[in-house]
C-alpha cells in the first residue's frame, strides 16, 4: 500500500478517529467511494440530531481545496468539540432534538493526500460546476478550461465524483429541511476574515439576501465584540465560473430558505505575521505557528455556534413575508446600492 506524509493525511486519520470513537453519537456515510494510489477513500458525512421529521439544518463543509487544510481543521475541531461535549451538555442535547447537524470535512481528500488545491483528476472543484458566469470573469483565477496542468481547471465539462457528490447531499437536505445554512470554511484571500454568500457569477442581487441581512444584524448585536468578518457577496472581490454554491441556489426547487455562507479565512495577515511561511506552498493558506494555529481553530467557534443556536429559535422560519421583504430593502441598500 502507498505511503503518505503525515502532514497531508492528517485531517483524514482526524476524520477517520473521530468515527471509530463516537459512531455511536451520529449518522455517517461516504458521499462517494474514491481511491489515490491504492489507498481506499471516500467523502464522509456526518449527521447529528433530528431525523425524524423537517427541521432546520446547519451543514459545515471544509476541504473542498485540498492545500487549505486549516478549513477542513477547523470544522473538524468544531465537531469534535460537539462529540465531547454532548455526554454533559443538556442545551446542547435539547437542541440537537430540533435540528439537524451536518458536516463534509473533506470534500476533496486526494487533494488532501497529494497537497494540491485540485483533486486526483486536476480539477479544482470549486470551479466545476455547470454554470457559467455572466460577463468577465478574473484572468484564470475565475476558471479555465485551457489545461489541467494550470490552477483553476475547470474540468472537460461532467462535474467530478466529489462534486457530484456533495451536490446530491445538499439538495437531499433541501428537501428534508425547514431551513438550511451551510458554512464552507477555505483559506487565502487577503488580511481579514470574509464571510462570502452568492452570487460568484454575477452581480445580480442574491434572492436570500434579506435574511443573510437578518443573520447579520443578529450576529453583530449578540456579538458586538466579534465584527471582525467582512460580510458581501462574493462577486464583490471577484467573479468566477463553476461555482458550487451558485450552482445549488440557481438550481434550487425549494420554498424553504437556503443560505449558503463561505468561510473565507485571510490567509496574507499570517503571512505578514510570519513572513518565512512564504517559503512553503502550504505556508500561503495555513498557519504554521503552533499558538496561531490553535488560535484560528477556536477563532471561528462563536460563529459556528451562533450557526447552531439560530437555527434551534427557527429564526428564518420565522420570518415573515412582510418582515422579509423590508429586510431585503435593507440588504439592497447596505450591499447593492
Amino acid at each position: 500500500m502507498a505511503k503518505f506524509s503525515f502532514e497531508h493525511a492528517f485531517e483524514i486519520d482526524t476524520l477517520k478517529r473521530l468515527v471509530a470513537q463516537h459512531q455511536h453519537r451520529f449518522r455517517h456515510q461516504s458521499l462517494v467511494d474514491l481511491s489515490y494510489r491504492g489507498e481506499p477513500l471516500a467523502v464522509t458525512a456526518i449527521e447529528l440530531g433530528q431525523q425524524d421529521k423537517p427541521c432546520p439544518t446547519v451543514l459545515f463543509v471544509g476541504g473542498v481545496h485540498g492545500v487549505e487544510r486549516i478549513g477542513a481543521q477547523v470544522v473538524l475541531a468544531f465537531l469534535a468539540s460537539l462529540l465531547n461535549r454532548l455526554p454533559w451538555d443538556t442545551h446542547l442535547q435539547a437542541l440537537l432534538k430540533e435540528i439537524r447537524l451536518a458536516f463534509v470535512p473533506v470534500v476533496n481528500p486526494v487533494g488532501f493526500l497529494r497537497g494540491s488545491r485540485s483533486n486526483g483528476n486536476n480539477v479544482d472543484l470549486m470551479r466545476n460546476a455547470p454554470i457559467e458566469a455572466s460577463g468577465k470573469v478574473t484572468f484564470m483565477v475565475g476558471g479555465q478550461t485551457l489545461s489541467q496542468k494550470l490552477p483553476w481547471y475547470r474540468g472537460s465539462g461532467e462535474m467530478e465524483a466529489e462534486t457530484s457528490a456533495l451536490v446530491e447531499y445538499v439538495k437531499r437536505l433541501q428537501l428534508e429541511s425547514t431551513s438550511l445554512v451551510s458554512l464552507d470554511a477555505h483559506s487565502g484571500f487577503g488580511l481579514n476574515d470574509h464571510i462570502w454568500f452568492p452570487y460568484a457569477h454575477t452581480d445580480k442581487p442574491f434572492e436570500g439576501m434579506g435574511y443573510i441581512y437578518h443573520l447579520k444584524r443578529l450576529f453583530e448585536t449578540g456579538y458586538s465584540h466579534h465584527g471582525h468578518y467582512r460580510l458581501a457577496p462574493q462577486s464583490h472581490f471577484y467573479r468566477t465560473h463553476g461555482d458550487i454554491w451558485d450552482y445549488l441556489v440557481v438550481n434550487n426547487t425549494g420554498t424553504a430558505p437556503f443560505i449558503p455562507l463561505t468561510l473565507e479565512m485571510g490567509s496574507w495577515a499570517w503571512l505578514r505575521k510570519n513572513p518565512r511561511q512564504v517559503l512553503s506552498f502550504s505556508g500561503y493558506f495555513n498557519p504554521q505557528k503552533p499558538h496561531r494555529h490553535q488560535r484560528i481553530l477556536r477563532r471561528h467557534f462563536i460563529l459556528m455556534q451562533f450557526l447552531l443556536d439560530s437555527a434551534y429559535g427557527q429564526v428564518l422560519e420565522q420570518v415573515s413575508p412582510a418582515q422579509l421583504a423590508l429586510l431585503t430593502h435593507d440588504a439592497h441598500r447596505y450591499w447593492v446600492k
